[in-house]
């Protein structure tokens, strides 16, 4: 599932070591997140979301069209 966490994380100016810090997972977690090389838990998923301050919908992009 593709996802904005990047541009989100941006946005709100916070880097990908402090957002995995407040996530309680490594930086290298959320850099594979970010470069769609791995879907987060669904709680990871919803801990991104509160820290950046988003909804799930804001934060991920289903695949359409037959896309992996």
């Amino acid at each position: 599932m593709k996802n904005n966490i990047k541009e989100l994380r941006e946005q709100c100016n916070i880097s990908q070591g402090k957002l995995a810090e407040r996530c309680d997972v490594t930086r290298q977690t959320i850099n594979a997140i970010e470069n769609n090389k791995y879907d987060p838990s669904l709680k990871l998923a919803f801990d991104i979301a509160r820290v950046l301050g988003v909804t799930m919908e804001e934060l991920f992009i289903p695949y359409g069209n037959g896309e992996k």
